[in-house]
């Protein structure tokens, strides 16, 4: 610990504490690969950025139709090679390194980072080598075909489990496919455009192959029947499988849903509400069952006869076993349908139905509801079971009153769809995250044109796709919605419900209802840091070498988000300013030797004007020195004379570092009075002239450098890539604010302290059937209206 300097004040000490905390710098890894690997490259085929405004429709019908043109065309290759289809993105078959099945940082790199399920997958083999009648579909999806399988997703086939029932988002997700080929095409939604997927259909078994060292089997029936009890159907796959022991579905929409993420590993742990958006292109709000307010408004929701929201919900318990009422805690779980029923008495009765994506108990009994409408509770007379077609089993389904869904769960996870009706604007950024946490002062604009219901949507970048270069940093969003100007908010977003108390929740929503006019979204920003994790530019030193393979695949997925999301790209900007920086070096020699060429050209004329000075003024003086003694040493005179002569080249040049005082001081020192003789009077005027023009001179070049640096400044403000197609994507802070001065005071931080530098990138949606619904960023006008923001001396929203 060092030691307390007591000749400083308390304060200082707390300020040159803080001025170490944070970053001079703060910035963000917006670029894993410098420009020059993608050089030779074509650029992606998916625009970049966000547009103004489109149809909230028309990015899944780009997405679904470029899926269907790639099947095609692999197909077509297919038939000419007479080869079934392999995926050289996500080769599971060939993985030699495991890059399908685990992420970037790995056990060697941070030994509490791999969450590879154990055990671990034993062989690989076809979709037409495992199932005996291979059937992608048989009798439609339906929620009772899922069953999870060895990898905690159980959020995502919560999810799916959630939408199965419903053919028509079933259809928008799986859209083209060969079975006979093997390839299948999926599209899922990410940060708010849609995007599409193409797999093989190799998956992932149980059971190893069939040992033959120290076996003889000439006809192969020991190969056979090991094949047979441990490597065929639905039961013999690692990951999810159907309930049917033919149905291949679900194990290849895993698939492609773990491709769009990286690795299977990516798909471990989250929100069923996130995955439901991921496969709908819905908004999702969480409602925390404990502080709902109208109870039958929420029920309204649920029964839910026109279509409009899916449902899903999470259980949370302490118990020392895992469990409340007999259902798996920390654990997902899908809201088939609720109904509201009259029994035998003539009372309304509101039942909800619900479903474990285990598709069955766990071997404790776990995963299924044990209270009142259980299977085989008092409740199920012969009347219920004929009134809801209910049969009872151990297949993960069972019912529950309304009030004990209030009681027992801790969230409702409720996703809005959009149709071809709605219209989707959005706008991303990057922004600085305080330490201390309020309102910014830039915001988003909002401006509507038509009256009617506008659901707003902020998010940060879905991380799942490059985890491993996140960071340090989790960041909770919220926001205020209020009319311009100022005034009561109208609505307020923040994360509510989940685990970890909102912390790294995706997105914040609010919907409200709009009449024309133009609202702001200020935004809020919290963040945490985990000092355990790994810095983006550590992970990228130590795993280039490592395992550079997965380093381009992840890598280049952050770099595309990047991209994607408008923010500015800090390594072209660097570039830039080293450029710029090389440029302006070279401008500063060039005018340091046109300077010097001129000093040089003064010097030469003063010496010259200076010497026919000394030489007038020496020749005035013979008469006064033939009239000294003739024992003087004619060598004192002459050592006199060179000193006059060096003194008066010294004053000549003086005037580029001196001032007119210092030369009068000198002139009286030197005996030369400007009235002693006309010819140094002359010379002095000369010597005024060319001083005054060469201050002028010096000044102009001043101004011109000013001109230049301030210039140069505005040039290096960063600019979003991609053009127009980001459509205004701004950052929320300046990149290039720091001086570049070669003299710029260089921080110390203390030994084994990394300081404060969390930057986020936002992004704010808006869905509205309002074609003409735009959203753009603003900065504040003045320092009165930025100080606006803070209300007694405290940020706004810092106690709300």
């Amino acid at each position: 610990m060092s030691k307390k300097d007591f000749n400083k004040t308390p304060q200082q000490l707390v300020s040159e504490f803080w001025d170490k905390y944070f970053s001079k710098k703060p910035g963000k890894v917006t670029s894993i690969f410098p420009r020059s690997l993608y050089a030779t490259l074509l650029p992606p085929s998916q625009p970049r950025g966000a547009s103004s405004a489109r149809n909230a429709a028309e990015s899944y019908e780009t997405a679904a139709t470029e899926c269907r043109e790639k099947v095609q065309r692999i197909v077509r290759e297919c038939h000419r090679t007479n080869e079934k289809f392999t995926d050289p993105d996500f080769d599971i078959e060939s993985d030699w390194a495991q890059n399908c099945l685990q992420g970037l940082v790995r056990g060697e790199f941070d030994d509490d980072s791999s969450t590879v399920p154990d055990p671990t997958p034993r062989s690989v083999h076809r979709v037409d080598w495992i199932f005996e009648d291979p059937q992608f579909t048989k009798d439609g999806f339906s929620s009772s075909d899922i069953k999870q399988g060895c990898i905690g997703d159980c959020w995502w086939v919560a999810a799916v489990a959630t939408i199965a029932n419903r053919k028509d988002l079933m259809n928008k997700i799986c859209v083209a496919r060969d079975e006979e080929v093997g390839v299948y095409g999926f599209v899922f939604y990410r940060d708010g455009e849609w995007i599409n997927t193409v797999v093989d259909d190799n998956l992932y078994l149980i059971s190893d192959d069939f040992d033959y060292s120290g076996q003889y089997d000439a006809t192969g029936k020991l190969a056979r029947d090991h094949k047979k009890r441990n490597q065929t159907g639905s039961e013999a796959l690692f990951f999810s499988k159907c309930e049917d022991p033919n149905e291949t579905w679900l194990p290849l929409m895993e698939k492609a849903y773990a491709k769009a993420h990286g690795d299977y590993e990516a798909i471990e742990g989250g929100y069923s509400d996130e995955a439901v958006e991921d496969m709908t292109g819905g908004v999702a709000t969480t409602v925390s069952l404990n502080k709902v307010l109208k109870k039958d408004k929420l029920w309204k929701e649920l029964v839910n006869a026109d279509g409009e929201f899916v449902f899903s919900c999470s259980v949370v318990g302490n118990s020392w076993d895992g469990q409340k009422g007999g259902l798996a805690t920390g654990h997902a779980y899908s809201i088939i349908r609720a109904t509201e029923e009259v029994d035998e008495d003539g009372n309304n009765v509101r039942l909800v139905l619900i479903r474990n994506p285990w598709g069955e108990r766990s071997g404790s009994g776990i995963g299924e509801w044990n209270g009142p409408w259980s299977d085989g509770s008092k409740e199920w007379t012969p009347y219920w079971l004929k009134k809801l077609n209910h049969t009872f089993g151990n297949d993960g389904v069972f019912w529950m009153s309304f009030a004990d869904v209030l009681e027992v769960f801790r969230s409702i996870y409720r996703t809005r769809l959009f149709d071809e009706k709605w219209t989707v604007v959005q706008q991303w950024a990057s922004v600085n995250v305080g330490w201390i946490a309020g309102y910014l002062n830039t915001k988003f604009v909002i401006d509507v044109k038509q009256a009617g219901t506008v659901v707003i949507v902020m998010a940060q970048l879905d991380d799942r796709y490059f985890l491993g270069l996140t960071g340090q940093y989790d960041y909770a969003l919220h926001f205020l919605l209020q009319e311009q100007g100022g005034g009561e908010h109208i609505c307020r977003a923040r994360p509510t419900g989940g685990w970890g108390g909102g912390w790294g929740r995706r997105s914040v929503c609010c919907e409200v209802h709009l009449e024309p006019g133009r609202y702001e979204v200020l935004p809020k920003i919290t963040s945490q840091r985990d000092k355990g994790g790994k810095m983006v530019e550590d992970v990228v030193k130590d795993l280039a070498d490592k395992n550079p393979a997965k380093l381009r695949q992840v890598g280049m997925q952050y770099d595309l988000a990047h991209a994607k999301g408008g923010v500015p790209n800090e390594d072209e900007i660097l570039t830039k300013k080293m450029e710029k920086k090389k440029l302006k070096e070279e401008k500063r020699k060039k005018r340091a030797k046109e300077r010097a060429r001129r000093e040089r050209q003064v010097v030469v004329t003063t010496t010259t004007v200076t010497r026919g000075a000394v030489e007038t003024k020496t020749e005035q003086q013979v008469g006064k020195k033939e009239e000294k003694k003739d024992g003087e040493s004619s060598s004192k005179d002459e050592a006199k004379e060179d000193e006059k002569f060096e003194d008066a080249v010294e004053e000549a040049v003086k005037p580029e570092d001196g001032s007119k005082d210092d030369k009068k001081d000198v002139q009286k020192k030197d005996g030369k009075s400007g009235d002693s003789n006309g010819v140094a009077k002359k010379d002095e005027k000369q010597e005024d002239k060319k001083e005054v023009g060469k201050k002028t001179e010096d000044s102009e070049k001043k101004d011109e450098e000013k001109k230049d640096g301030e210039k140069e400044k505005k040039d290096e403000q960063p600019k979003p890539e991609g053009g127009d197609e980001i459509a205004g994507a701004v950052p929320l802070f300046d990149a290039d604010s720091e001086s570049d001065s070669e003299d710029e005071e260089t921080i110390e931080y203390e030994e084994g302290h990394v300081p404060w530098n969390a930057v986020c990138v936002v992004g704010l949606r808006v869905y509205s059937k309002d074609k003409k619904v735009t959203v753009t960023l603003a900065e504040p006008k003045n320092a009165e209206e930025g100080a606006s923001l803070v209300m007694d001396s405290q940020a706004v929203g810092s106690t709300m």
